[in-house]
């Protein structure tokens, strides 16, 4: 055999050293360092050729294809190498790249361009975006345009398509064409007896050179929301609180009409789309949705505290923009439900939008409002919300970064757009410029690895989509395009939005990566406190108190406490681009970030005030919090792309399983619905059984890679983590149901959606829970039940360890 039959790893590690004088110490050292690479080398060979004749042509071709990358791999990556860079080494290189000075920089950078989904603005910061991928993965551009493709070319597909071909880093944006729209003009106006206005709201928001930036653009960005109905709306005013499911079920009960009504409804409680959405389906004219002060928790004027920009409470003027798409119906573009929005894709109605009218209105406006209700019965609003509805390109920038196992690929990925807003210079300082902050300090300790020769054991995907502020629809058409591709290649998928807004640690991941979520913030260092770690910020609270406060709002505070698990991580339901990745496809997703409390300085979501110098001033001053995170990110995806057994925790997932059959067990006791779940609690056990015996495996193996470096069997031991590998795979996948949630069947995950009524909030067992709260039909929830059974059934089969 020659040196080209050779396997790869034994041609790069051949070498000889010859002595001519007596060895010194630093001889004898290189003499020592060269025996042991002997060793290995002899082993490998030895290896080769005994696999060699156990093996039928076609599985040598195999084992020359993805075997060797596997060895070579586990060689470097866990196999104690020194020279390249790897495995904990690499880690803990890697915790000492991202920083405080950089962050900031990164921050100044993202909030100095406007980049709203879809403008020219949104299109320089792409560009941005891939030439700092070019430059810190080493990528060198090549002459001539820039790799930007259209979606559905074949420059596009193949882009995708041949990431494990991939042999050094790449990058390019790929352009999709959804439906958005931009404001024209729009008003709102309380009408007298003869139908003159009686008020005119003045619905901009309003700063003072205190905040000059807010002050420059307060005027030019018109408070809006994205795929809102445009056109005119005349009606009675009707206040319905959060405007939940329930808050309109008790109007209703109490013999509310709401035809032809203008609805006034808080922002909070769920997703401001399904607020329009049930008001819609009632019949109402139009939405009205407002900013209350009572939601910011005990940072109020009415315990002293100054409103921003002199202080740390809510300016009255502040507007929360956002999209009003039915998140819980489907995700990404509305014209193109369940497959990719090219230039030229055929286009449907568009089910997910709204055929009423809405306007965002500050709680200066609403204060008005709610007055003239209190001394007039049902005073006349107009509201007038004239749009641009148009395809739309939008750019999703794409970096690769090569493993030795490139068949198998972990994502990491956050949107870049700003909110919707016509101008967003300097602007969405936490969303979304926190997250990319974030995330572009964990591309520079990756790309610091590069340098030293690090190579990952699997592919890493770095993604900035584009549009999420419209309804997810970067991640969501991509996702749609490729589904196939990551159904095949994408081990799991870590999110990054808004990484800071706040003092509390939130965490949110499906049950498999819980742990991996929870043991790697215990390895970094609190960001503000000394002597504890990141995993303790959960507990945080900011520091500013008063006596006055909603009890309500303290009550909704502590529920949401208690959806988290054993751990402290919340199961996920949508809101951001995960969805498609879990939700459609089956793929793990983790995400973290810091979130604003009732005790932290007001974070004027989706507003002109989220500044640079609301960030620097109150959200987050020495930027400790986004390096933080980012060290989070790149620590969970260096584990998830390194460890030779995938990182996914099968028996917590199993067990949780069983607490979210507690829970619908609950609720169909509160509906006096008498079924047994004793089948589906039996399946439920067989699976935890049969997740332990992968666990027991799963260390076996882990076990015997090392050893096996001393004997002849290490091959066979690492084609035994592959087939773990595959087992840990299978398991997220295992819930997507072909049919999907009754009446909203984009959504596919049998064990986890968004709330119907919800949106933002994680329903579990999604199909068991609304066959009892929204239909209350025996027969649909015993159906369900056995839907999910035969599901788990069928992934004890899979997981099952044969011995």
């Amino acid at each position: 055999m020659d040196e080209k039959q050779l396997p790869a790893v034994v041609v790069k590690s051949t070498a000889v050293i010859a002595f001519d004088a007596p060895p010194t110490a630093g001889a004898r050292l290189i003499a020592k360092q060269w025996f042991r690479t002997s060793i290995v080398v002899f082993i490998i060979c030895t290896l080769y050729y005994c696999v060699q004749s156990s093996y039928s042509p076609q599985e040598e071709a195999h084992l020359a294809q993805v075997d060797q990358d596997l060895l070579q791999g586990y060689l470097q990556n866990v196999g104690g190498c020194k020279d390249p860079l790897c495995g904990r080494e690499a880690e803990t290189l890697f915790l000492s790249i991202p920083n405080e000075e950089s962050a900031l920089a990164t921050s100044c950078l993202f909030t100095s361009e406007p980049h709203m989904a879809g403008t020219s603005g949104d299109f320089e910061s792409a560009k941005s975006f891939l030439a700092i991928l070019q430059d810190e993965l080493g990528i060198k551009p090549l002459p001539g345009d820039l790799p930007i493709f259209r979606a559905g070319t074949n420059e596009s597909r193949s882009a995708t398509l041949d990431i494990s071909s991939y042999t050094k880093p790449m990058a390019w944006i790929d352009t999709y064409f959804p439906i958005l729209n931009t404001p024209l003009n729009h008003s709102l106006e309380i009408l007298g007896t003869h139908g003159n206005p009686v008020w005119v709201a003045e619905l901009e928001e309003v700063s003072d050179e205190a905040d000059p930036y807010a002050a420059m653009y307060a005027t030019a960005t018109p408070a809006w929301h994205g795929l809102s109905r445009g056109g005119e709306a005349l009606g009675k005013l009707v206040y319905a609180h959060y405007g939940r499911k329930q808050d309109y079920d008790a109007l209703l009960e109490a013999g509310v009409n709401f035809t032809g009504k203008i609805v006034l409804t808080r922002y909070g409680g769920n997703f401001r789309g399904l607020k329009v959405k049930r008001a819609q389906e009632l019949g109402a004219a139009g939405v009205l949705i407002y900013s209350d002060p009572r939601d910011d928790g005990t940072v109020t004027s009415k315990n002293g505290y100054k409103a921003y920009p002199h202080g740390p409470a809510r300016n009255p003027t502040s507007v929360q923009r956002g999209s009003v798409h039915f998140n819980s119906l489907y995700p990404g573009d509305p014209t193109t439900p369940g497959y990719p929005s090219y230039e030229d894709s055929v286009r449907t109605e568009g089910l997910s939008r709204p055929t009423i009218p809405s306007l965002p209105i500050s709680w200066k406006n609403a204060e008005i409002l709610l007055k003239w209700l209190d001394h007039t019965e049902e005073p006349v609003v107009r509201l007038v919300n004239n749009v641009d509805d148009k395809i739309t390109p939008i750019w999703n920038v794409m970096g690769v970064i090569p493993g030795h196992i490139r068949d198998e690929v972990v994502v990491v990925g956050g949107h870049r757009d700003a909110r919707i807003i016509k101008s967003v210079k300097v602007l969405g300082a936490s969303d979304p410029s926190s997250g990319t902050t974030s995330m572009l300090e964990a591309v520079r300790g990756f790309g610091q690895l590069l340098t030293k020769g690090w190579k990952p054991l699997r592919s890493i995907v770095i993604a900035s989509w584009d549009a999420e502020e419209f309804g997810l629809i970067g991640s969501t058409e991509w996702g749609e395009d490729f589904t196939e591709w990551i159904r095949d290649h994408v081990v799991a998928y870590v999110n990054i939005d808004t990484s800071v807004s706040g003092s509390r640690l939130r965490t949110s991941a499906s049950p498999l990566l819980a742990h991996l979520l929870m043991q790697t913030a215990i390895q970094i260092p609190h960001p503000t406190s000394e002597g504890r770690t990141l995993w303790d910020a959960r507990d945080d609270r900011g520091t500013l108190f008063g006596d006055n406060f909603d009890s309500e709002i303290l009550d909704m505070d502590h529920a949401a406490h208690l959806s988290v698990d054993n751990l402290g991580v919340r199961p996920l339901g949508s809101g951001s681009d995960y969805t498609v990745f879990l939700q459609y496809i089956g793929v793990p997703c983790a995400e973290a970030c810091f979130t604003s409390t009732l005790h932290d300085p007001v974070y004027h979501y989706h507003s002109v005030f989220d500044t640079q110098r609301w960030q620097e001033l109150y959200g987050d001053p020495t930027f400790s919090r986004h390096v933080a995170i980012a060290k989070h990110i790149g620590l969970q995806v260096l584990r998830l792309s390194g460890d030779l057994v995938l990182p996914l925790n099968t028996t917590h997932y199993s067990l949780q399983l069983e607490a979210y059959v507690d829970q619908v067990m609950t609720l169909a006791t509160a509906a006096s619905i008498d079924i047994d779940f004793s089948p589906l609690r039996h399946s439920i056990h067989n699976l935890q059984a049969a997740s332990l015996d992968l666990d027991i495996e799963k260390a076996k193996t882990e076990h015997k890679t090392r050893a096996a470096l001393r004997s002849l069997r290490l091959l066979r031991v690492l084609k035994r983590a592959k087939a773990i590998n595959r087992k840990l795979i299978a398991f997220e996948r295992a819930f997507i149901s072909k049919d999907g949630i009754k009446g909203r069947e984009w959504f596919k995950h049998l064990g986890v959606a968004p709330g119907k009524w919800l949106g933002y909030g994680a329903t579990t067992l999604p199909g068991i829970t609304e066959a009892i709260t929204l239909d209350g039909d025996p027969v649909a929830v015993a159906h369900e039940i056995e839907r999910l059974k035969g599901v788990i059934d069928n992934l004890v089969e899979e997981i099952r360890v044969h011995t």
